[in-house]
């Protein structure tokens, strides 16, 4: 679900642990009842709910101050739970033989439609199943280098359970290209979200920082100092009494900035447990948060000439949508 926004504390040592980064959060009321192993490695990008689940028997888990070993704890409004992560070993990304839905392809540039529910990148709780485990299968040393060996070609992400297109920069001239484009905002990047009630107006604009939530360090939020300048625009698609189907383009691109903006003026997107409620879009079929990449555009780093793409909804959006109207009829 995006980069870690809770407290960190590294180098902490815990004895017989080693080295170990600390991180810690309350929980949120919108999260109670919700198993704590679920809550954490969606709220967290790159710690998997195996992983979690891995770190409750070890005893790395403490909530209010006492180590949880138990993998089915319910999540309680209010608890501090605090995740001691050992200090990771060196990862190697690895080439998996992973489908990839690629719309677009040329010796500079890769235009990706990732599933929802795929890691951008490996990291410690997920060194494989991820975007660049299977861009390194398909396209092996063919990627740009400016970010690394773990994140080979990446110059922007996703969020884990958003679904939609991604640039991946094939050599280090057309990273530096998209990058430049991505800082001066001239980046077309448009998405497709449903979120609750009924928004009135047919557009608007949010502006309005964005930093980490001084109440709840496991999210960010939109911040009077401290932050960073963050804008969405949004417009109206359709309506359903109680959601509202929208488009977003983004002018900046701050972490989860669609998500805290929409809740931030009280339309929270569907399925988003970190961020909003989720009873009435659970029985909708949401079943993560409802946020689709769905049209990029950018001037190509050899060419100069503007090139845009679109992707399709997913099935999973689309029978959220459909559930909906259908209640209209």
């Amino acid at each position: 679900m995006g980069a870690i926004t809770a407290d960190k504390t590294a180098d902490k040592t815990v004895a017989g642990k080693g080295t170990m980064e600390v991180l810690e959060c309350t929980i949120p009321p919108n999260m109670e009842g919700i198993r704590l192993d679920k809550v954490l490695s969606e709220s967290y990008d790159g710690l998997s709910r195996s992983y979690i689940q891995k770190l409750f028997e070890e005893g790395c888990i403490e909530i209010d101050g006492q180590v949880c070993s138990e993998k089915k704890t319910s999540a309680v409004t209010g608890s501090v739970v605090r995740i001691r992560v050992p200090e990771p070993q060196r990862l190697n990304a690895k080439a998996e033989d992973i489908p990839l839905d690629i719309v677009y392809e040329d010796d500079a540039v890769l235009i990706v439609n990732k599933p929802a529910g795929m890691v951008v990148h490996p990291a410690p709780g997920s060194p494989s199943g991820t975007l660049v485990n299977a861009l390194l299968y398909r396209y092996g040393d063919q990627l740009s280098t400016i970010n690394g060996v773990l994140r080979p070609g990446i110059v922007h992400r996703i969020d884990k359970d958003t679904s939609g297109l991604l640039m991946v920069a094939r050599n280090d001239m057309a990273h530096e290209s998209l990058s430049k484009q991505l800082a001066a905002h001239t980046i077309t990047r448009r998405y497709r979200a449903i979120v609750h009630d009924n928004i009135r107006e047919d557009s608007g604009t949010i502006d309005r920082p964005i930093g980490r939530d001084p109440r709840n360090r496991l999210r960010n939020a939109v911040v009077m100092t401290g932050g960073k300048r963050a804008v969405t625009h949004y417009r109206v698609l359709e309506r359903f009494g109680n959601s509202t189907f929208i488009e977003a383009e983004l002018e900046t691109g701050r972490t989860h900035q669609i998500r805290v903006h929409m809740a931030y003026i009280h339309h929270p997107l569907f399925g988003d447990t970190l961020y909003g409620p989720i009873g009435h879009s659970i029985n909708a079929g949401a079943r993560r948060q409802m946020l689709h990449a769905g049209i990029l555009g950018f001037e190509h780093p050899q060419t100069g000439e503007y090139m845009e793409f679109e992707a399709p909804l997913p099935e999973d959006f689309m029978a959220v949508l459909e559930r909906l109207r259908s209640r209209q009829r």
